[in-house]
C-alpha cells in the first residue's frame, strides 16, 4: 500500500526562500551585463560599457527599492493602520525599515559618481573590469544589508492587505469582548457583514469589517477577536482587537455573556472591561449582555439575543444616538435665491 505523502512534512523540508537581495541583484546585473554601447575604438566602447554597467545595475537596484517602499509612500499608513502595524510588529518597526532602505539608495547613488569618475581615468579593460566589479561588490554590500527591512515591508504589506480598511472620517462601533460571547452573530445583526460564526472561541482571527446606514451616514461596525484580558501576555489576534478598540473606535460595543456558555466567567469578562474603561476613558462604551435567550441577569444592561433578535432595535437605537453628529445640523444645500430681473415693462427694446 503506497504511503500518503505529509503536506507538513514537506514544507518543513522545503528550502528556505531566497532573500530579497538575490532576486534584486540577479536582475540588476544581468541588465548590466546587455548593455552594447557603439564607439569609434574598442578603448572608448569599453570604457562606456563600464559606465552603462554601472549606472543600469544601480538605477535597476534602487527602482526595485523604491518598488518595495512604494505602497508606504503613495498611501501613507492611516492612523488606524499604524495602530495596527505597531501592535503587530513593534512601535516604530516600519518608520525604522523605511529609512534604512530610503538610506541604502542614497548610498547607491553616492556610489556610482564615485564609480564614474573612476571609470575615467581607469587605464585599459582590466582596470576598468576592476573598477566595475569593486562597484558591483559594494552596491551588492549595501542591498544585503536591508534583506531584514524588505522582509519585513514586505510582511507588512500582506498584513496590511489582509485587513480592511476603514475610513477615518465616518464613525466606527468596534464590537469586542471575550472569544465566543457572541460578537460575531451581533455584526451580522447590525451590518452587512457576513463573519464566520460557530459555537467555539476564537473562530474570528482578525478584525472583519461591515457596514449599516444611519440616514445621515455609513456605520462602520467592526468585529474584533476575542480577548482574554490576560495583561502583558496577549496573542497577536488580541493585540489585534485592543489596537482596533484604541486605534478606531467612535463607540465601543462590549458583549458580556453571563451564561457561562462561553467558556469564560462573568467575573473575568467585567475585570476585562473595567481594565478598558479605565484605559480608553475618553471612548464611549455600551455594555450589552448576550444570549438573553438562555440567561438573564437581574440589571439595567441592554439585554440582546442574536437568535431571537431580543433587544437588537433597542441596540441600534441607543448606537444611533451615539454616533449621531452634535448640535445642529448643517442644512443639506444651500437655498438658492434669485436676484429679480427687470419685468418686462422695465425691459429696454431690442434694437
Amino acid at each position: 500500500m503506497p504511503r500518503k505523502r505529509d503536506p507538513a512534512r514537506n514544507r518543513r523540508n522545503a528550502a528556505p526562500a531566497p532573500e530579497p537581495s538575490v532576486g534584486i541583484l540577479d536582475v540588476a546585473f544581468h541588465r548590466a551585463s546587455l548593455a552594447t554601447p557603439r564607439g569609434e575604438t574598442k578603448a572608448e566602447r569599453d570604457r562606456l560599457r563600464a559606465r552603462l554597467k554601472i549606472v543600469r545595475s544601480s538605477a535597476t537596484v534602487v527602482r526595485h527599492l523604491r518598488l518595495e517602499t512604494r505602497r508606504f509612500v503613495r498611501e501613507p499608513p492611516t492612523p488606524f493602520e499604524a495602530t495596527l502595524v505597531a501592535g503587530a510588529f513593534g512601535p516604530g518597526t516600519l518608520e525604522r525599515s523605511l529609512t534604512r532602505v530610503r538610506r541604502a539608495e542614497e548610498r547607491i547613488r553616492g556610489l556610482v559618481s564615485k564609480a564614474e569618475r573612476a571609470t575615467r581615468s581607469a587605464e585599459g579593460p582590466d582596470e576598468l573590469g576592476d573598477e566595475v566589479r569593486a562597484f558591483y561588490g559594494r552596491i551588492a554590500s549595501f542591498v544585503r544589508e536591508v534583506d531584514p527591512d524588505v522582509r519585513k515591508l514586505r510582511e507588512i504589506t500582506r498584513y496590511l492587505r489582509d485587513r480592511p480598511h476603514l475610513d477615518p472620517l465616518r464613525p466606527t462601533l468596534v464590537v469586542a469582548g471575550f472569544p465566543n460571547v457572541g460578537k460575531s452573530s451581533l455584526v451580522a445583526r447590525l451590518s452587512s457583514a457576513h463573519p464566520k460564526v460557530a459555537d467555539y472561541p476564537f473562530t474570528t482571527l482578525s478584525i472583519a469589517v461591515g457596514h449599516a446606514d444611519l440616514g445621515f451616514d455609513r456605520l462602520q461596525v467592526v468585529d474584533t477577536p476575542g480577548v482574554l484580558g490576560r495583561a502583558g501576555r496577549r496573542n497577536p489576534a488580541e493585540r489585534e482587537a485592543e489596537s482596533t478598540v484604541g486605534g478606531a473606535a467612535s463607540v465601543v460595543l462590549f458583549v458580556i455573556d453571563p451564561s457561562g456558555k462561553s467558556g469564560y466567567s462573568p467575573e473575568e469578562q467585567e475585570q476585562l472591561l473595567g481594565r478598558w474603561r479605565d484605559e480608553f476613558s475618553s471612548l464611549p462604551f455600551v455594555i450589552v449582555e448576550t444570549k438573553s435567550d438562555l440567561v438573564r441577569r437581574s440589571n439595567d444592561r441592554l439585554k440582546v439575543s442574536a437568535t431571537t433578535g431580543e433587544g437588537i432595535d433597542a441596540l441600534e437605537s441607543r448606537i444611533r444616538a451615539l454616533v449621531r453628529p452634535k448640535g445642529e445640523l448643517p442644512p443639506m444645500q444651500e437655498e438658492l435665491v434669485e436676484t429679480p430681473g427687470p419685468s418686462d415693462d422695465e425691459r429696454e427694446p431690442t434694437r
